[in-house]
This record gives C-alpha cells, structure tokens and sequence, in this order.
C-alpha cells in the first residue's frame, strides 16, 4: 500500500542495518570482560562485540601457535614464536577493552556476567599449557628411552666383537647410561639403568664364563673401572662383580703360562699380588711357582737339560720381579728363586754333556768352558774342562767327539811333541786320555813355504833344532791331536788322528806354512 507525500506511508519499507553495533555508555567492566575473554586466545571478545574479522585474526593467530607447537618436541615452542603469541594477545585484550568501553555485548548483556565468561574461559589457555606441558615431558621421556634403547644396542653390537674392538661402543653406552642418571634422574629411562647395567657387566665379562680367563683379564679389569663413571649406590653389588672374577683369571692365565713357558705369566701374578694381596688366589701363587721350579728340576734329568737350565734361569729372573705385600709370600718366593738358581748353575753341567753327545760341539765347548770357570771347585769341574777340550778338538776332527771323555790320566806310551815353528802353539788331544798344554815358539824356526812340505822327503823337526817339546804318556788307542796357534796371523789349527800301539815312540811335530801372504798350522 502507497500514499501521497503528505500523510501516506508505504508499509513495505524497511531501514538499512547498522554495520557495527550502536554506540552504548561506557561500562568499565564490559571493557575488562572483552579483554579477558580475548586473552582465551579465541577471538571471544571480539566475537561478542560482533567485530568478524578480528575474531578470526585471533583463530589464525592461534592456529599458527598450534602448528609450530604439535606435535609436542622436547625442547618445547621456540621462544620467539611464543613471546610473538604473547605479544598477540596483549595487544589483542588491549584492543578489546577499548571496543567494549562503548560497544554492547551480544551475550551476555550483564557486564559482570560477560567478565566472569571471561575468567572462567581463561581456564582454556591454562589448561592448554598444562596439557601441553604433560605432552612436552612425555616427548621428553620418549627421547630419553630412544638413548636408552641406542645404548643398549652399542652393548649388544660390541658383544659380538672382541673387547678391543667394541671397547669404544661400551665406552659411548656407558657414558650414555651415566648420562641418564645424572642428568634425568626422574627419568623413565634413568629408573632402568640398573637393570640395564646388570646385561653391561655381564656383556663385558663374557669371557669369564666362557671359562676363557686371559682374555677376560683387560674386559674385568675395565669394569673396575666403571664406578669411576657410576655412582657405586648406582650400580650396587655390581661395583664389586668384576673382583673375585678377575682375581681367579689373573691366576688361571698366570698358572697357563707358567706351566708353558710363556714370559707374561710374572706381570699378571704381579697384577694379582698387588691388587688383590687378601685373596685366595694371590695364596696360591707362591705354591704354583715353586711347583713350577721343582719341574723344572725334574726335567734336568730329562731329554732336554739344556732347556730345562733356560727355564730355571729364566724363573729366577722373573721370580725376582715379582711384587708382594705379605712378608710370608715374599720370603718364599725368594726361596723358589734362589733353589731355581742353583740349580740351573748345577743343570748347566748335565746340559753341556747333553750338547756334547748331540754332536753341538760348539756349544758344549761354550757351556763347559762357562760351567768350569764358574764352578772351580765342584766335583764336575775337572771332567767340564776335558769335555770343553775334546768339544773343541771335535769341531775340527768329528771323530774325537764319538766318546764322552773321561778322567783317566797317563799310559805305557811315550808320545813325544815338538814345535819347529816360531809361533805358540797349544796341543790338545783326546781319546782314551784327554789334556791339553802350551809349546812355546821355536826361536830359531821359520815358516816353511807350501811348495816345500810338498816335496818328497819333507820332514820338520829334523834340523837338529832345541825344539820345545814335551813327552806324554799315553795309552793304546787311538788319540785325536789338534795343533791350535797362538798367533793371529794362522789362519787354521792343524790336526792329527794317531792310532798308539805298545812296543813303539812316537812323535808329533808341529809347523808353521806359510803360502801367498797367509799361514797355517801343519
């Protein structure tokens, strides 16, 4: 229905919306009610004084804070991101205020009721960063249980390898487990150490068990270490576990290489003295070492005397480095070192006749000689000499060496030797009887040239000379004579096998030939 300009109106007519809400009387609590509900970070004072736009700025910006913040990491929301969310909602409940002062609520129209929505809804954000702050611990605990479970598998990847080799990954987990303990004692993770701990011990001392005691001496010897690293209240009876254990390989491997002749069995004995000096095992080194003595005592009288002698030797010297803090220990290792000693001395003879009759004539000679020099008066000494005389003789003329000599002296033969030669020359001979003595040079000799003693009719000692000389009274059989110079400038001893028989005077002549700028003894 329409009507004139004056006095009719059309009833269809309606007048535009207002596009923000009528201006109200300022109400202070309606301001601080918007403040605070645009502190919830949702927009919900914006939202209430009907200002869209802002209300989904405020979405955004929270939506925004949620994508940087989940899923929850350990180290939490990066500080600039939150101080920027803070900022945000500073200024957001800022401008909220100042839109409440005159703009009126949709709901609730009460200002005091609007402003307690507000504080109830801030339980929103609070609880967010509760809730937020349980996911943070739990990411964190995850964390630490993942370098729990990498430690744990350093452990059992190095106990498949030897303990050099894996040495650097039980190092790296036990570092890991100290860690944990240390620093995130609260921990899931750090609650499981011990158990963990038990396997690491255990790992490492794998060859313990296996019954393989040398190599188990550097992987115990390492876990004594680990207190170091661990509180002991930490690792409790674990702390002693490697003790008992390493005491007894100490002594397993020692008593090994003792009995086999190995040279480390005195540095782990020592080991075992020092460290351990109350235990069992150190009370039974002395036993395994004189036991070892007495054995070699034994073989003297074996195949072998001269390897028997090395053993007595070489137990004494490293009996002598053993350490020791019991005064019982130590007087009786000094007793086994001593009785190895002697007896060694004692074996050195039974070893240079075992030489000898080996046809080792160079080495009888050296041992003999050794043996007569240190041992002047026992009982050996005369027959050492004889035996050192004829390993000699034997190296030039392998016959002489068929026999062992014996102490015989003298015989019904007159064996005459001269010496036609200007040089000093030593006779040794050996056969039923073996000596030796020394003929001065002749004065008035001169070597004879190589063309001469080869010539028909040749024979020294005839000029009519005062040879030096001595007779021998020797007895039937044959006799081996061997002509050693004095002199440098002869290159060769000379030699003589003569075959005595009763009824006849023999002698010998000694000579020097002298060919192309060398001599020799003829």
């Amino acid at each position: 229905m329409s009507g004139d300009q004056y006095g009719r109106y059309d009833f269809n007519y309606a007048p535009p919306m207002p596009t923000a809400p009528p201006q109200a009387p300022a109400d202070g609590v309606r301001a601080v009610a918007v403040a605070v509900l645009n502190l919830s970070g949702l927009g919900l004072g914006y939202a209430l004084t009907r200002r869209w736009a802002l209300t989904a700025l405020c979405w955004a910006a929270t939506a925004v804070l949620l994508f940087v913040a989940l899923p929850a990491d350990p180290d939490g929301v990066p500080v600039f991101a939150l101080l920027l969310y803070v900022v945000f909602l500073v200024l957001a409940a800022a401008h909220g205020a100042r839109v409440g002062l005159r703009t009126p609520v949709a709901w609730p129209r009460p200002a005091p009721l609007a402003l307690g929505l507000g504080l109830l809804l801030l339980v929103v954000p609070a609880g967010g960063v509760v809730l937020y702050d349980d996911a943070r611990d739990e990411a964190v605990e995850q964390m630490l249980l993942k370098r729990l479970d990498e430690a744990d598998q350093l452990v059992a990847a190095a106990g498949e390898q030897s303990f050099t080799a894996g040495q650097d990954d039980y190092r790296k987990a036990l570092k890991a487990y100290a860690d944990l303990r240390a620093d995130h004692p609260d921990s899931r993770a750090a609650a499981r150490v011990p158990s963990r701990m038990r396997t690491f011990y255990t790992t490492v001392g794998a060859a313990y068990a296996q019954g393989d005691y040398c190599t188990a001496i550097a992987p115990l010897t390492y876990l004594r270490t680990v207190p170091k690293s661990l509180p002991r209240k930490d690792l409790g009876e674990l702390a002693t576990w490697p003790d008992d254990r390493l005491a007894t390989s100490l002594y397993a491997c020692a008593s090994d290489g003792l009995k086999g002749g190995e040279s480390t069995w005195a540095e782990q004995f020592g080991v075992l003295l020092t460290t351990f000096p109350d235990s069992d095992q150190a009370a039974k080194v002395e036993p395994a070492v004189g036991s070892a003595v007495t054995t070699a005592e034994k073989d003297l009288r074996g195949a072998e005397p001269c390897a028997a002698v090395d053993q007595l030797t070489s137990l004494s010297t490293q009996i002598d480095t053993l350490p020791g803090e019991k005064a019982g220990i130590v007087a009786a290792l000094a007793k086994d070192s001593q009785r190895a000693t002697d007896s060694a001395d004692a074996g050195t003879y039974t070893c240079g006749v075992d030489q000898y009759k080996d046809g080792d004539f160079e080495e009888a000679q050296t041992t003999m000689t050794t043996y007569a020099s240190d041992h002047k008066s026992a009982k050996n000494t005369p027959l050492a000499k004889k035996i050192a005389i004829a390993a000699e003789i034997a190296q030039t003329v392998p016959a002489a060496g068929k026999k062992l000599p014996t102490t015989r002296t003298g015989g019904s033969i007159s064996v005459t030797v001269q010496n036609d030669s200007p040089d000093e020359v030593t006779v040794m001979y050996t056969g039923p009887v073996t000596g030796s003595f020394t003929l001065k040079g002749c004065g008035s000799c001169k070597a004879y040239s190589a063309i001469r003693t080869i010539t028909p009719g040749f024979e020294p000692c005839s000029d009519g000379k005062n040879y030096p000389q001595r007779t021998l009274s020797l007895p039937a059989g044959t006799t081996y004579f061997l002509h050693k110079p004095k002199s440098d400038s002869l290159d060769s001893p000379a030699s003589d096998t003569a075959k005595l028989r009763s009824g006849y005077i023999y002698t010998e002549c000694a000579y020097t030939t002298q060919s192309l700028g060398t001599g020799s003894l003829g």
